[in-house]
């Protein structure tokens, strides 16, 4: 593929990781025989991580895992009992680590509000008294759809406390698609903001309160949560936060339930732009072990660090962030707001501010803010160590800017892949792993990862499909209500390989790349093209002007079966050659650094390409608006006008 090692591990990375000291534990010479081994026997790997990692159990499991029902219906740790409350907040206190920082939230105007984990542990224990006071148990499902805050840190949290399952809902999300999710969980209670600021701009919440109180028969409370500047009487059966809080006065400490590992515990959904988003059902002791499992050994997390994640609650980057570092006794750094509001220097600001010492961005972002000139480099980065990304593909001049303007070449990318399905990664470097621009690493520890054809059978290293052999204890437990549409999803070829929809291929090294999603695969005169590849080699062009975004989808063709079509958003102008002359040098340069014959057709250029509330951009969505065909739901797009450009130059 090209691509060489601009980085290898040293120093504390190599010497003082924690996954290091796993194997020295375990005689274990070198990364690559981690990954094997953790692969072929799955059942020690997950035992020795989670002894290792430090999870506390109520109950200890009998066996590891019980897949005597198939692959797909799999009990993972039968027989054990645990909460991940009592793991992130509750031990903590005990062990008189209380008055550690636990939360620091930046609101988007730059208000800040720190909790200690003994000021957290309060207000879990309140939140869960005032919900069992509501008539709550173990069971019910309780909505979220909020903003990152303090306030929604401890509903999550109380929620899993009493055994509830929480579930979390993008604030972003229209009310009907709210009032929609709630209905299919019964959700006797939703927690909301009345209004939230982004970007500058204020969102009034008052339309989702009325579509949940007259769409979902089972809700018997909303409780706001105040951010909005106006106070009023909200209308029953609404109540404001403070106000439910007072339910729990006079009570004494709320004890932490300890439930079967198996228990639910989330419900989140599915980043779609199309249909009916999936409802993923986690549980306590997959979420915890796959969630400690990364932030513990990928991202090496410890007490001193400073951990932020730029998510919003509508993304399982959230739940898996904040439960991961508060495992570990770190600090969570939640910012409310956009990476570009008030300046595009922002996320240097926060990262200067308060010592992040591990932060994560979406790709988007950071193509945004390369794009930009700006100057960044006079910001402090210090105090930064380890940079993570997901989301999408992370481009090999992306990986390298944010390599080197973040991390001033010295951090290692954990650039990971995986999803809502799974709350966490199947790919992931370590850092104890050389890395090349763009990589993902090898498969994640545990997870028996391979490439498989369109009919499941091996490949040697592909382009092909990626897919797991064996379980794994973050598997989503079904989709809430839809057994045979999760059979269809991610089992195709029957029960023995879980098929995740992306498409993979690894180099020589044995480091891995993603090219995109399966579907999105463009067969042109026969021969097949990976959209990413496409996507690479015009983010690649040396300008001027740079391509900022980039989005290749197949178009049907009488003559070739499909042409390849493009949108892309450029940084600069043309010059006096203008728009025409650019786009043929454009197809030259695919065509040379990539493959002659998957020149692109048609290149367009827009001011924006449409992205979801994940921050991705959803080819299937373009594909069908170029087609003319119909969009199906677009209230999961963050900037839905882009599509108007898209159908503008419909074929």
């Amino acid at each position: 593929m090209g691509r060489s090692f601009v980085w290898e591990p040293y120093g504390d990375y190599l010497a003082q990781s924690r996954v290091r000291d796993f194997m020295v534990r375990h005689g274990i010479p070198n990364w690559q025989e981690l990954v094997t081994r953790s692969q072929r026997d799955i059942a020690w790997f997950w035992d020795a991580a989670l002894s290792h990692l430090g999870v506390e159990w109520e109950t200890p499991y009998a066996s590891v895992y019980d897949a005597s029902e198939g692959m797909p219906w799999t009990r993972w740790f039968p027989g054990g009992a645990l909460n991940v409350a009592h793991n992130c907040i509750d031990r903590h206190v005990r062990d008189s680590r209380g008055e550690q920082t636990a939360l620091i939230w930046e609101s988007d105007s730059g208000e800040t509000r720190e909790l200690t984990y003994r000021q957290l542990h309060a207000s879990v224990c309140a939140t869960a008294a005032a919900m069992r006071n509501l008539g709550v148990a173990a069971g019910d499902v309780v909505g979220l759809c909020a903003p990152v805050s303090p306030e929604a840190v401890a509903v999550m949290f109380a929620a899993m406390k009493i055994g509830a399952v929480c579930m979390q809902i993008a604030a972003r999300s229209t009310p009907q698609d709210v009032a929609e999710s709630l209905e299919r969980g019964h959700a006797r209670l939703l927690f909301m903001n009345d209004a939230y600021p982004r970007g500058g701009k204020w969102t009034d919440c008052a339309p989702t309160l009325h579509a949940a109180v007259r769409g979902v028969p089972s809700l018997e409370r909303v409780v706001l949560i105040p951010r909005g500047e106006t106070r009023h009487s909200p209308a029953a059966p609404a109540l404001w936060w403070p106000d439910f809080i007072a339910l729990a006065a006079g009570e004494g400490p709320c004890a932490t339930e300890a439930v079967s590992a198996e228990h639910p515990n989330l419900i989140l959904f599915s980043s779609g732009t199309t249909g009916t988003s999936k409802a993923i059902v986690h549980s306590h002791g997959g979420s915890l072990a796959q969630i400690v499992k990364e932030v513990g050994y990928a991202f090496d997390c410890r007490s001193t660090d400073r951990f932020c994640w730029f998510t919003n609650f509508g993304w399982m980057m959230a739940p898996w962030e904040i439960i991961g570092v508060l495992f570990f006794g770190g600090a969570v750094v939640l910012y409310e707001g956009t990476h570009v509001f008030p300046t595009p220097h922002r996320v240097f600001e926060l990262i200067e501010k308060h010592g992040i010492t591990i932060f994560g961005f979406v790709p988007t972002a950071l193509r945004q803010l390369a794009a930009l000139d700006e100057d960044f480099t006079r910001h402090d980065r210090s105090t930064l160590r380890i940079l993570g990304s997901t989301g999408e593909i992370l481009d090999d001049r992306t990986w390298q800017w944010y390599f080197n303007t973040f991390g001033e070449g010295r951090c290692p990318v954990m650039n990971v892949s995986g999803g809502t399905e799974v709350i966490g990664c199947l790919l992931s470097p370590l850092p104890v792993m050389p890395l090349k621009p763009g990589t993902l690493g090898s498969a994640g520890l545990g997870m028996d990862i391979a490439i498989v054809d369109d009919q499941g059978g091996p490949v040697a290293a592909g382009p092909g499909n990626l897919a797991c052999r064996q379980p794994f204890p973050s598997m989503t437990r079904g989709f809430l209500g839809e057994r045979d549409r999760y059979l269809a999803t991610y089992f195709p070829h029957g029960e023995r390989l879980w098929v995740h929809g992306d498409r993979v291929e690894m180099d020589a090294d044995g480091l891995w790349y993603i090219l995109g999603r399966g579907d999105d695969l463009i067969i042109r005169g026969g021969i097949n093209h990976d959209p990413g590849k496409i996507e690479q080699a015009l983010l690649s062009y040396p300008g001027p002007p740079r391509v900022a975004e980039a989005a290749a989808i197949g178009a049907k063709d009488a003559e070739f079966g499909e042409r390849i079509v493009c949108f892309i958003v450029v940084d600069g102008l043309f010059g006096a050659a203008g728009e025409g002359e650019f786009t043929d040098s454009l197809r030259a340069h695919v065509g040379a650094t990539y493959d002659r014959t998957g020149r692109p057709d048609e290149i367009h250029v827009v001011d924006a390409l449409p992205k979801n509330l994940a921050a991705k951009i959803p080819r299937g969505l373009i594909r069908r608006a170029y087609a003319g065909e119909p969009l199906g739901d677009i209230t999961k797009l963050d900037n839905p006008q882009a599509i108007t450009a898209i159908q503008a130059h419909s074929g």
